[in-house]
């Protein structure tokens, strides 16, 4: 089988680490692919939004399974070309996909059908936003309703910083048109946790929960990124919640995009928030998180062609996932100044240092005369597993210790959350 994955960041390259280890997969091509990707894919250099090239390379080399990485070539309906042109691909349409791509759209559809979430308000006057948050009060969050790379949730602590989030999104058009129209909504208090699930249309098999720390600096203070790290399985998902969000959420939410005539094939992403009343939405995405996506395929055993293709023929009922026992922890490796403006071109150093049980997932990286260098805000997903959640952790952050770029930053606390609250348990 020849399978091509479409992205270069580190979530594609974990998915070109797990569908190499298929025995059903004979080659791997990535579009564009990165400096990590390109020694165990052929790399294609075709942008991953370049939907008639992805189609013509498909065509060509008789490709068999195409797997969509990143939000923008879903929402711009690489899926319905692929499967206008009889190419067999992972991934929802663009209509499914808007459960992403509009955030207005997704608190529409959850209000309609019952899904709980935060009480929201949506916006095209940025009069009107301010007049809402003035009456709301503070806390609160305003999205941007389009695709902002994971940096359109702006959580303000004070009504000063919701009025300045809606100048910058709306007046100022800091995310372009993806601003154009804003939600409002309350400010949820608890702990984060992202459940992932398969899902046909109509079966959902569910993921272990996972735990992103979006914010840059420690202790979760600082702007939003697109994730500095994550770890598998988040204790604060009780078995109890468990249940909850697969049946009051995960399997409402495919039931009501196919009533809305939006039938959803793929991974869909439900981002909560574990509040004193319950897990609650805090966003859907429609595809594999990043950095979730690490830690997640590295504790995955079965097959993941065997699950995308029961997806794809409309036959996951019945399926089971095999996980390896114990937690996996990613370490994101930043560019300093990320999320905010950066520098590339550094070269890295110590990768060839790093255990071989630890995988480094490239994210943002090239190569240049020879070396590997950076080429993106956020640069490497160091990322381990062990026996324990103290183990990964442990073994993760000693890698870290091996590699090297200029101005490189990271969290030191991923995974502390859960062992904080194992102490509370014990």
């Amino acid at each position: 089988m020849k399978v091509l994955v479409v992205g270069g960041g580190g979530r594609e390259h974990a998915l070109v680490w797990k569908l190499k280890q298929s025995p059903r997969v004979k080659e791997i091509y990535c579009a564009p692919g990165n400096a990590g990707i390109a020694s165990l894919a052929r790399c294609v250099p075709i942008g991953a939004e370049d939907i008639p090239a992805l189609v013509a390379f498909a065509r060509e080399e008789k490709i068999d399974l195409t797997v969509v990485g990143p939000e923008g070539p879903l929402a711009r309906g690489i899926v319905d070309s692929f499967n206008r042109a009889g190419l067999a691909i992972f991934g929802p349409t663009a209509r499914a996909a808007a459960i992403e791509s509009s955030k207005v759209l997704a608190k529409e559809i959850m209000a309609r059908y019952g899904i709980p979430t935060a009480r929201f308000a949506t916006f095209t006057d940025p009069g009107e936003a301010a007049g809402y948050i003035r009456q709301l009060n503070a806390p609160c969050v305003v999205k941007a309703d389009g695709l902002a790379a994971g940096k359109g949730v702006i959580v303000c602590q004070t009504v000063e910083e919701a009025l300045q989030a809606v100048k910058e999104i709306m007046v100022d058009g800091a995310f372009g048109d993806a601003g154009r129209r804003v939600v409002v909504e309350e400010y949820l208090t608890g702990q984060e946790v992202s459940v992932l699930a398969f899902t046909d249309g109509e079966a959902v098999l569910p993921l272990l929960p996972a735990q992103d720390h979006k914010q840059v600096y420690d202790g979760d203070r600082g702007p939003n990124t697109g994730g500095m790290g994550a770890y598998a399985p988040a204790p604060v998902l009780t078995p109890e919640n468990y249940r909850v969000v697969l049946e009051d959420i995960l399997i409402p939410a495919v039931r009501a995009l196919a009533a809305e005539g939006r039938p959803y094939r793929g991974v869909l992403y439900a981002g909560l928030m574990v509040t004193g009343e319950g897990p609650k939405v805090l966003e859907f995405n429609a595809r594999f998180g990043d950095p979730e996506a690490q830690p997640l395929l590295m504790l995955l055993e079965t097959d993941p062609v065997e699950i995308m293709e029961a997806v794809l023929l409309g036959k996951l009922a019945g399926k089971e996932i095999r996980w390896r026992p114990g937690s996996a922890v990613c370490v994101v490796l930043a560019s300093g100044g990320y999320p905010g403006a950066y520098r590339k071109g550094y070269p890295i150093s110590g990768l060839e240092q790093v255990p071989p049980d630890v995988v480094v997932f490239h994210a943002g990286t090239a190569m240049e005369e020879g070396r590997v260098v950076t080429a993106g805000g956020r640069v490497l997903g160091v990322t381990a597993a062990g026996e324990t959640l103290p183990e990964a952790m442990e073994k993760a952050y000693a890698a870290v210790e091996k590699i090297h770029f200029e101005g490189m930053h990271y969290r030191r606390d991923i995974g502390h959350k859960a062992l904080g609250l194992r102490a509370q348990l014990l």
